[in-house]
């Protein structure tokens, strides 16, 4: 971490929670939060659309940040299935993942898609949270820092800036296996992707970036993780469902 960006730890709750278990784990999040007082890093839940609403109920003046898993690339229309932007913002997101592994993996989504995801979703007045990473195959073919290059050249649009915009590094075959790289090959991977951030939208920009890890961080490796020079932060998945260790991650950014 660098002591000019401040840490944020984002949580992606998946395609998890139904309305009562969602509303306990946010006001058990909520309560540590309000308790704490200052802290050194910035919250971010981000619970399926059927329990956004709720949620931002739950948590709100809590000092947590509400966000969203995916959102369509239009503002309204014959999208059956599809949430636009402007609905997140009505609903009080202030953040949006896009472009996430499994919606690559599981939707086809492309660097041209999640690029216009993220258009979007920074022209309703969020953040968004844009995902890259390469697979087991990619990397055992030698490949990760092609597909990253490529990735970030294709996927963070020109218009983004340190404000409206965070990078999560995901290498997929990380995710919920509880294997991680080394964190020689975390700060290697994050700083290539902040020189490739500086061509898209300059070195100032690019500099005040926040840059998460999203490969299976939990709190028994989150302390040597949030330590790298270049890392900013993790978007967490299931230890994001346990409020004792989402809250325990957080702390190792003290």
């Amino acid at each position: 971490m660098s002591s000019s960006r401040r840490p944020l730890i984002a949580g992606n709750w998946k395609m998890n929670g139904l309305v009562a278990d969602g509303k306990a784990l946010a006001a058990a999040l909520a309560a540590k939060r309000s308790d704490a007082g200052d802290v050194a890093f910035d919250m971010l839940v981000c619970p399926p659309f059927t329990l956004v609403s709720t949620i931002g109920d739950t948590i709100s003046g809590s000092g947590i940040s509400l966000g969203a898993q995916d959102c369509h690339t239009a503002e309204a229309g014959a999208h059956t299935g599809d949430i636009s932007p402007a609905m997140l913002k009505d609903l009080g997101c202030e953040f949006v993942i896009v472009g996430h592994s499994e919606r690559r993996t599981d939707h086809g989504e492309t660097d041209d898609l999640v690029r216009a995801k993220a258009e979007a979703a920074i022209a309703a007045g969020l953040q968004a949270v844009i995902c890259i990473g390469e697979t087991e195959a990619e990397r055992d073919a030698g490949k990760t820092f092609d597909v990253v290059r490529t990735q970030v050249q294709g996927s963070v649009p020109s218009v983004a800036t340190a404000v409206n915009s965070v990078v999560a590094y995901e290498p997929v075959w990380a995710i919920g296996t509880g294997r991680t790289p080394t964190t020689d090959e975390v700060q290697e991977v994050h700083a290539l992707i902040r020189a490739e951030l500086a061509g898209i939208v300059g070195a100032h920009e690019a500099e005040g970036t926040r840059l998460l890890y999203g490969g299976s961080m939990k709190p028994e490796n989150a302390m040597e993780l949030l330590a790298l020079a270049d890392v900013d932060g993790g978007l967490i998945g299931g230890a994001s469902l346990k409020p004792d260790d989402f809250w325990a991650i957080g702390e190792c950014c003290s």
